[in-house]
């Protein structure tokens, strides 16, 4: 048992430009709301995170910890670049100064939760959005009482698995367990609206975090409009760490939360959502209430969409409402390789979609995610043609795609045979056959030179940014990204793709 007493939230996300910690912005004030002091302690500003974990918790007594982890990766063929084993490297330092427990989260916990609590060595987790699980959790810890129940928890339990009944939990070990969790994941998804219905939440203070200066430092301000995604992209992680179902905000809390960070000063904002415009009565309404209240006038927002829904009474309502760009994910111009990624457009709604953003004068960027399966040399040429006919204000050129557990990708691939031996695999095959560390899948038809071979394909053609390691302004890679850091020290603000069009 512990005693009752504060829960200190720490965002373990360093990468630069500096993004806000959403998730711990919306979870204080529900820690809040059931009687919890909370802290916040921010490692993204930190000259030395370890320093700044023996330096909180040598003078702060805690009854638990919540650290969230926001990706996995950063999801690039070119760099790989892994952040679980930073994680570790928190948590390790953290479970050294505190008995309390610790308590993983966020939305790349969430895609591979049993993996990551093995890999860490610890105990407890929550799947999923937490503003209801993890007060229940906290408290029912404090209490000493039975918490197996608590929507979306996931714990180890004397090392062995135990089959959860419906609405309960998965006990893990270090193991694996995907079959407990998918029974959880399953249940928790059917039965969430019961537990979180987001028109009834309050509307977030924005307080916890320090919003002005991720502002300052990050060139724009955050915001969600609703949850879940509902499409079946083959390798989209969205649906399982976000759900399957969508829940909606109420569109007069989204603008109350868009006055609230004016207030701070926070006038570029990024809507966080999987696309905004699924589903489009939802996106209609959040615009209108921004256009009553006269906010489209004093707010500048960027937003992820799919290129369909759309139209013109769309196009002219967003930009109504604030909206200077959009970027949407298209992945590719070939219909064949469309279908095999699952996704529900045509190239000729691509085109559609590009006509009217030039049209409406809106801002656009169409993103590619190459070399997914069915790409070959031709496809990938159909799509670069395409693109440059088209002609989207940015195009994003990312080459390999990354391959998450429990994808319908993932399923494909290990019903295929060792993952050592599939041609098209890259990147960590040996001994990873949860493709818990990062494997991408890069089509063996593009020959031996692939990103050779999509350079000469954009021939220099400055709409183009590639996902690299390099330092020049066109790598739109945004970890760790110099261009960006400079620009945005510089003064410039709204989403990341459109400051490197600017600036590059």
């Amino acid at each position: 048992m512990v005693a009752p007493g504060k829960v200190v939230l720490v965002n373990s996300n360093r990468m630069r430009p500096a993004v806000a910690p959403l998730a711990l912005d919306y979870l204080a004030p529900a820690l809040r709301r059931e009687g919890l002091e909370v802290d916040i302690l921010d490692l993204c500003f930190a000259a030395d995170p370890a320093q700044a974990i023996d330096d909180y918790f040598a003078c702060s007594e805690v009854a638990a910890v919540g650290i969230t982890l926001r990706n996995t990766d950063d999801t690039s063929f070119a760099s790989s670049d892994f952040f679980v084993p930073q994680l570790k490297e928190v948590t390790d330092r953290i479970r050294a100064k505190t008995a309390a427990p610790i308590i993983l989260g966020g939305a790349g916990f969430s895609i591979m939760p049993e993996a990551i609590l093995g890999y860490c060595g610890l105990d407890l987790g929550v799947w999923g959005e937490g503003e209801y699980s993890l007060p229940l959790l906290v408290s029912r810890l404090a209490r000493g009482e039975e918490f197996r129940d608590v929507p979306g928890v996931v714990f180890r339990w004397r090392n062995s698995f135990v089959e959860p009944p419906a609405n309960s939990s998965c006990l893990i070990d270090s193991s694996g367990g995907a079959e407990c969790l998918r029974e959880v994941k399953n249940s928790f998804l059917r039965n969430l609206a019961e537990y979180i219905d987001l028109s009834q939440i309050d509307t977030p203070s924005r307080d916890a975090v320090d919003n002005r200066r991720y502002f300052i430092e990050g060139g724009q301000g955050a915001i969600e409009t609703k949850r879940g995604c509902p499409m079946r992209c083959i390798y989209c992680a969205d649906p399982l760490g976000k759900g399957t179902q969508l829940r909606l905000r109420s569109p007069a809390s989204v603008a109350d939360e868009v006055e609230a960070l004016l207030r701070l000063g926070i006038d570029h904002l990024h809507l966080c959502d999987s696309e905004f415009n699924i589903p489009p009565g939802h996106a209609r309404a959040v615009c209108e209430e921004l256009v009553v209240r006269g906010l489209g006038d004093r707010v500048r927002w960027y937003t992820y969409a799919s290129p369909t829904p759309f139209s013109a009474e769309a196009a002219a309502l967003w930009q109504r409402a604030g909206c200077v760009g959009v970027n949407f994910g298209v992945d590719s111009a070939s219909d064949a390789v469309l279908r095999k990624l699952g996704r529900h457009f045509s190239a000729a709604d691509l085109k559609e979609t590009a006509e009217l953003c030039q049209r409406q004068g809106l801002v656009f960027m169409y993103d590619l995610l190459l070399g997914g399966p069915g790409e070959t040399r031709e496809t990938v040429r159909e799509t670069i043609e395409a693109m440059k006919r088209l002609s989207p204000h940015r195009v994003g050129a990312s080459l390999g795609v990354r391959i998450f557990p429990a994808t319908r990708l993932a399923g494909q691939l290990q019903l295929e045979g060792p993952l050592s031996k599939n041609p098209n695999l890259r990147g960590e095959v040996e001994g990873n056959h949860d493709f818990f560390a990062p494997i991408f899948y890069l089509s063996s038809a593009l020959g031996p030179q692939p990103g050779e071979y999509l350079a000469r394909l954009i021939g220099g053609d400055e709409r183009f940014f590639l996902m690299s390691q390099g330092e020049a302004g066109q790598n739109y890679n945004y970890n760790e990204n110099t261009t960006l850091v400079q620009a945005i020290r510089a003064g410039h603000r709204g989403a990341f793709w459109d400051i490197l069009r600017r600036v590059s």
